[in-house]
């Protein structure tokens, strides 16, 4: 692997106190092409701009996934990555499922060690604190025909990042009309499109007052599913449901670590399909006690309230909160301060 070094670091540029997430990138980037039916020796480069041709298929036809991970600091200055397996296998998935050539498993992880130490001094110490890392693949090839690209380029690129929601309370609004996925499609995929499909529908919810959208199937629009771009959890009396994955529904890293930890911790749990008339019969008769969305980069993010057919349903407090629970235990394993009993945790060797 070639490894072309920052000729100087702009991390003294950066204010960690005021991180705005995903908007500030670190020295250098990992870049991998795909050229003549095999991926070539990957490079590590300065960060910097990509030259593409106004041709290149995935500006035309979408062609593209992507991964989200982080890296977290110890308080010895240790570096670990959460379950880095489950992402590489499923950027995988995702291309496969939109006719891209899958990444070599060694390139992958060797990449992800010599960036994550190059660039160790940019993941800062604490609980909010982290290193967003963006690992994604596009069709590069030139030209407009509309079939699979026979080009593609492999990057990893990272962020330093603070808590992803600013406020304590989050409030969401249950689709009524638009849909994230349907059967068939590519819903379980991290598919760029997914995401920008659902940019409209999220600002017709934040006119509302609403701070996400509770997408629900396509058919029916009567069972919840996902959380803008969380899986979504329900604490119904003692019981933890979450709704089935799907060729609709995310298999998320951060869902499956909550199902597998709840159990550990004695939480019964339930993988069932949920409807919003359940969800507001829970509400009603003070069975719901809690909400919550679970994604890499907000871990768990509490819901306080929802909203369906212009009305507004507020949960009340809870003392003895899984969703707090759950993410204190799931952040003291990423950050190794506590025993990983799972072994989830992935530590990148210093070699620099």
């Amino acid at each position: 692997m070639k490894i072309t070094p920052a000729h100087e670091s702009k991390i003294n540029t950066v204010d960690f106190d005021n991180l705005i997430f995903g908007e500030i990138f670190t020295d250098h980037m990992f870049v991998c092409d795909y050229v003549d039916g095999e991926w070539n020796t990957p490079e590590i480069l300065p960060y910097q701009p990509i030259q593409m041709d106004p041709s290149s298929s995935v500006l035309h036809y979408g062609q593209a996934v992507f991964e989200g991970m982080k890296a977290y600091k110890d308080d010895n200055d240790g570096v670990w990555l959460f379950r880095p397996d489950q992402n590489f296998n499923r950027i995988n998935k995702s291309s496969e499922r939109l006719s891209i050539p899958t990444f070599p498993e060694k390139f992958f992880f060797e990449g992800l060690e010599k960036l994550l130490n190059l660039d160790k001094e940019w993941i800062k110490k604490g609980t909010d604190n982290s290193l967003y890392i963006r690992p994604f693949v596009f069709a590069s090839q030139a030209g407009v025909q509309a079939t699979a690209s026979n080009a593609y380029k492999f990057m990893i690129i990272c962020s330093p990042v603070s808590s992803y929601y600013s406020g304590d309370e989050v409030h969401v609004q249950v689709a009524e009309k638009f849909s994230r996925a349907a059967a068939g499609g590519v819903g379980f995929a991290k598919a760029a499109g997914n995401y920008a499909a659902q940019f409209y529908p999220t600002s017709l919810a934040l006119k509302e007052g609403y701070h996400q959208i509770i997408w629900t199937d396509a058919s029916t629009h009567e069972y919840l599913e996902e959380a803008g771009t969380m899986n979504i959890f329900f604490r119904i009396n003692d019981t933890l449901i979450t709704t089935p994955t799907s060729d609709r529904i995310l298999d998320g890293v951060t869902r499956k670590s909550i199902l597998q930890l709840a159990k550990h911790l004695g939480i019964k749990t339930d993988v069932r399909p949920i409807t919003i008339h359940q969800l507001i019969s829970s509400k009603e008769n003070g069975s719901l006690k809690e909400i919550f969305g679970a994604g890499t980069a907000v871990v768990i993010s509490p819901i306080k309230g929802f909203g369906y057919q212009k009305k507004r349903y507020i949960l009340d407090d809870v003392t003895n909160s899984y969703g707090f629970l759950l993410k204190q235990q799931i952040v003291d394993i990423q950050r190794n301060a506590i025993e990983d009993p799972f072994g989830w945790r992935h530590e990148i060797k210093s070699t620099y």
